[in-house]
């Protein structure tokens, strides 16, 4: 009887290991993006993060699924997230936006020093996500604010500018945002909707520089159902 305890022991830790080294290989999607923008692919970076968010995306479900804080608890899977997450959500989307032209002159490296400010304060903030699974505040996803605006908006200088503005401000207004894999409330029409508008953007992606309306507006009926789910839990029906 020891023996095929040992080797379940020994099973455990190689998946739990695995999911750790799943979850740290978000670091090389984000660095292959940080290549693409030095290179001017700024669609091909955007690629790499979304394979990033799609690392991110999954990583927790397969540390639950594993036990993996119980079967390796000197080793933390949200530290890795923590480090990975910063760089594909704050740092390289800052990089795409200042590399990007859509902000010109001083305006666009402040606007990127200001990106970077609020990020690292708003990780450092107690309750960043609510117990039922709510971000507070406007979460560090500047690699989608990236997308909107290189991809799909296409606005100019002092639109942009207003757009970093408002949603720097919006990291530390209480507004709850939903954490699509986790939010309970509407989970199932959430994720739907979520994996539509992911399809969606890659169609963008995948046809860049070609205009793509129809894949456009199906991305921006997600951003204002993701609106307007923040403003009905927080201010209609919390």
């Amino acid at each position: 009887m020891t023996i095929p305890e040992i080797k379940a022991g020994l099973a455990s830790r190689l998946l739990a290991w695995g999911v750790h080294l799943f979850t740290a290989s978000g670091v090389i999607t984000v660095f292959m993006a940080l290549l693409s923008v030095s290179e001017g692919r700024l669609h091909i970076a955007m690629l790499w993060l979304v394979a990033a968010q799609f690392i991110d995306g999954v990583d927790g479900t397969l540390a639950r699924r594993f036990r993996v804080s119980e079967v390796l608890p000197y080793m933390s899977g949200k530290n890795i997230d923590f480090v990975i997450d910063f760089a594909a959500y704050a740092i390289v989307p800052t990089y795409m936006i200042y590399e990007s032209g859509l902000i010109s002159g001083g305006w666009n490296l402040a606007c990127a020093f200001l990106i970077l400010m609020v990020s690292a304060i708003y990780y450092g903030k107690d309750g960043m996500v609510t117990e039922d699974h709510y971000f507070v505040g406007f979460p560090v996803m500047w690699n989608m604010a990236a997308f909107y605006m290189i991809f799909v908006f296409h606005w100019g200088h002092w639109a942009n500018v207003i757009l970093v503005i408002g949603l720097s401000i919006l990291h530390f207004i209480p507004i709850k945002f939903i954490y699509p894999s986790r939010t309970a409330r509407l989970r199932w029409i959430s994720l739907a909707i979520t994996a539509v508008a992911i399809l969606a953007a890659l169609g963008i992606l995948y046809y860049y520089p070609e205009a793509q309306p129809l894949l456009n507006g199906i991305v921006c009926l997600a951003l204002f159902y993701y609106g307007g789910f923040a403003l009905w839990v927080t201010y209609i029906k919390p």
